[in-house]
This record gives structure tokens, sequence and C-alpha cells, in this order.
């Protein structure tokens, strides 16, 4: 809309803009086009807008073929965006973002996010929709120019911190172009800016505990003009030797260290509190027949190696929405890794039973205890890795404890998230919760 039809329909409308709100509606359509143009959106699209407003970048997203879900907080604009966009394959809704579940975009083929954030909410929401893992693909965010420039920085910049660290450690981030207050009705106090954010590629970035890289960066941007040895020595008490290992001035402030500074640091804290955990011993699986009866063992490596038959146990864990609890494998699983899979999951070690596996490995995996049902018994094939797999059913609320070396990320979905998603995007999942989640929902 240019500037005078927009003035227009906010009177038709009776929309006063309301500053609290971050009403600030964009009028220069070239430059609305040049936005949608960014996000690069085919018909294969599912786009989330958050604040649509008046519809300014929806008219272009829609003629993209794209389909669009748009969360708009003021139920006039609702209705107006309803009336002009009848036909069109775009959903309203009438919520506030920061409520919104993220969760059922999962079932979608690929997602893409644009908006303009409302100032006064906007880190709350980008940390909102950039939680780690995402379903969303790609981010183009208008942001106060101030908060574009944080979390793209340089280490080295004024504007680099602990919110730039913790948006960088699982997403790129390009600061696109600055946005003139002239562009809006009414007009912003100050310049905004246009970002565009894109998730990192699983191997990009060395493993590390994500709990302990936070911890450790936001106790070192606490007081910025103090040298890090300063803030960092319980965490890191061997200073001038970890600073050599990982290649800085002992004498540094935390705005020096680049990601990979930082990652390596709170990796050496990690693993110097770990020093005194106890090496696992071997483990060995029994070895099975085309019956599911025991002919032998052996060490691991050579049943995965030579595709011997053996056994394991899946457990789907419910709470009392009856939504299942996924979890993300880790990154140094031999097999899978960052995929996907059942509540908890192992193998049957030699000399114990398929009931006994499915108790440890609850604890183990989640740190609970729970009562546990068979549901169903999964036959060994090229599908579940040469497993006989028996399936466990149980209920359990959380918290849970997971095992950080097992574990990536867990988290409760509804069943209808869930089969949406296997039906948008089975490679996100192991194999072998796909064989279980079959053998569930087709009893």
């Amino acid at each position: 809309m240019k500037l005078s039809e927009i003035d227009a329909t906010l009177r038709r409308i009776r929309v006063s803009p309301v500053k609290t709100l971050g009403q600030n509606f964009l009028h220069d359509r070239n430059l609305a086009r040049w936005i949608v143009g960014k996000a690069e959106l085919t018909g294969d699209d599912y786009v989330v807008e958050i604040g649509p407003g008046l519809g300014a970048l929806t008219e272009f997203i829609l003629e993209s073929g794209a389909r669009v879900l748009a969360i708009e907080k003021d139920q006039r604009l609702v209705e107006f965006l309803r009336s002009r966009f009848v036909d069109a394959p775009l959903e309203i809704i009438h919520a506030d973002a920061l409520d919104f579940d993220l969760r059922p975009l999962f079932a979608e083929r690929r997602v893409k996010l644009l908006g303009n954030l409302p100032y006064y909410i906007a880190s709350q929401l980008l940390l909102k929709f950039t939680k780690y893992p995402s379903p969303i693909s790609l981010w183009l965010l208008m942001l106060q120019k101030e908060m574009a420039r944080r979390i793209s920085a340089a280490p080295g910049t004024s504007d680099y911190g602990a919110l730039t660290l913790v948006v960088q450690l699982n997403y790129r981030v390009e600061f696109l172009r600055t946005v003139p207050a002239t562009v809006f009705l009414p007009a912003p106090d100050v310049d905004s800016a246009f970002v565009r954010i894109t998730p990192r590629l699983p191997d990009e970035l060395p493993e590390h505990d994500p709990e302990t890289f936070f911890q450790i960066v936001r106790q070192g941007f606490s007081q910025r003009r103090k040298q890090l040895r300063n803030l960092l020595k319980n965490e890191v008490p061997e200073w001038e030797q970890a600073t050599a290992a990982v290649g800085f001035d002992p004498r540094a402030r935390a705005e020096e260290l680049s990601l990979a500074q930082w990652i390596s640091l709170s990796e050496r804290s990690r693993l110097r509190l770990a020093d005194g955990e106890i090496a696992p011993v071997a483990e060995r699986f029994p070895v099975v027949d085309e019956s599911d009866l025991v002919i032998g063992d052996a060490l691991r490596a050579e049943v995965h190696g030579n595709n011997l038959r053996h056994r394991a146990v899946h457990l789907f864990i419910f709470n009392r929405f009856g939504e299942l609890f996924l979890q993300k494998r880790s990154r140094s699983k031999d097999r899978h890794p960052l995929l996907w899979d059942s509540s908890a999951a192992g193998h049957v070690e030699a000399g114990e039973e398929y009931d006994v596996t499915a108790a440890r490995e609850l604890k183990e995996e989640l740190g609970v205890t729970a009562e546990l049902i068979r549901v169903v018994k999964i036959p060994a094939s090229d599908r579940t890795g040469h497993e006989f797999i028996w399936l466990y059913r149980g209920e359990h609320d959380g918290p849970f404890q997971l095992a950080k070396s097992e574990i990536d990320h867990g988290e409760f979905f509804p069943t209808g998230v869930i089969s949406g998603w296997i039906k948008a995007r089975p490679e996100d999942f192991a194999p072998g919760f796909l064989e279980c989640w079959d053998a569930f929902a087709h009893p």
C-alpha cells in the first residue's frame, strides 16, 4: 500500500497505531518486494509471518505461491487481513507470537519465517523462534538496527556480546541492510535493519556442550571491562595453559575471542570436570538366530560390523496430555547421529533380558523410573539394523535428566505432529524409530 492508502485504511478500520505494540506500517512497496525476494520463496514453502499489519509483506509472499501463516495480535488487523486476502492460501491467527507453539511446524516440509519484530519484545521473540532445534530453515527479520548489529557482530567489535554468541552458536547471521525510519507510518524513533539467519551445518563447529558454553559465555561477558582470567578463574583454573592451547592472549577480554575459541574454552572447562569419570567397559551383545534365540555373544563393534542379529528395546514415554517425548540423538553416536528417535532406546547386553534393559535405559538416558508395558515385538530386518525390538510404553511428565553423551535434545510432541512430520520429512528420523512408530500406529 502507498502512504495515502495506509492512512485512509487505518482511519476506515479505526486503528490508531499503538507504539507499545510496535505498530509501524511499511509503506515502501519496493522495499517490501526486495525483502520478500531475499527469502527466495517457492510454492513449496510454508511461511510464518509475525506481525503482518496491513499485509505489506503478505501481498508479495502470496504472489510467490507459498502458503502463509500470519500471527497478528490486533484483532482489528486480523479482520482486515481476512477481508483483503479472502481466497488466498493464508491462515491468520489472532495471538501473541510469544505464545505461539512452534511444534506443529515440524510437520511442514520447509518453513521460513518473515517478520518485523516489535522492538519492545524483539529479543524475546528472537530467542523463542531460534530455539534449537528448530523446524525453520530461514529467518528474514526486521529488527531495531542496534539489535541487528549485535546478533551479526564479529569478534573485537563493541556490538559483540553474549547475545551474539547465543544466536551464532547454531545459526549464521547476515546483516543485509539498514532501513530508515521514514519508510514507516508512523516513523519509529530509530532506524531498523534486516538480517537473514540460516542454520549451521551439523558438523560446522566442533562438538560441544551447549549448557557449559552458555554458562562460560555469560560469565565471561558479565563485566566487559575485566580480563577473562579474573572472571573465569573458577571455571578454567589453569588459565595460562588454557589460553596457550586455545590460542589467545591471557590478558584478553570477552569480546576478543571468536566463537570457535569460546567453544574450545568451554570444552576445556567441561572436560576438567569430567576427568574423574570411569572409562566405559566394552559392551557385549547377545547374538541371536532368526527366531530370537541366543546363539552366542560378541563385542558391539563386531555385531554392528558384521550385521549380526541382536536385541534392542525402544521406549515411548507419554505425558499426561498424550504427547510423546522424542530425543534427538547425539552427534557422537556411531549410527544415525543427530536424527530424532524414540524417547529412550538401547541394546540388550549379554546376560540381560528385554525388561531389565528397558528399565535400565529409561534410567540411564532420561534419569527417571516409570512403569513400562510391552506393546509390540518387531522382527529383525535391514530396517531395524538387524535388531529384534521390543517396544515399551510408559508415562512420565518429566523433567528428565538427559544423558548428554547420548542425547542432543529432547522434547514432547503431539502425536498428530509426529505423523505429519514423518510424512513431510522422514529423513529426520532414525530408521528404528520409524519401524516402531509404524508398528505402534498400525497394530
